[in-house]
């Protein structure tokens, strides 16, 4: 995706936001807003949006999966099986 196309200064915006809002559902493509010549917001249709957001958390559950095995913070999977089968014994 090239975002050179993708830039406009906020007067853009302004004179098109209903136009801009229809193509950011139809491209899905991020477009960047300018003040004074500075990129100062990025917009983006709502499933793009939800689909980074997704992303995001996935990324994160490996982060942190990937400190507690560095940390040393793990248990193999025959002992969670084990773990798991007693407490459904107990209950």
């Amino acid at each position: 995706m090239k975002l050179t196309s993708q830039i406009k200064p906020i007067s853009y915006l302004k004179a098109h936001a209903a136009e801009i809002v229809r193509t950011l559902g139809d491209k899905r493509e991020p477009l960047i807003i300018t003040q004074n010549g500075e990129a100062k917001a990025v917009m983006q249709d709502i499933e793009s949006y939800e689909q980074t957001q997704e992303t995001m958390a996935l990324l994160k559950i490996l982060a942190l999966g990937t400190r507690q095995i560095d940390e040393g913070r793990v248990v193999s999977a025959a002992d969670a099986i084990k773990g798991v089968r007693e407490r459904r014994r107990a209950h």
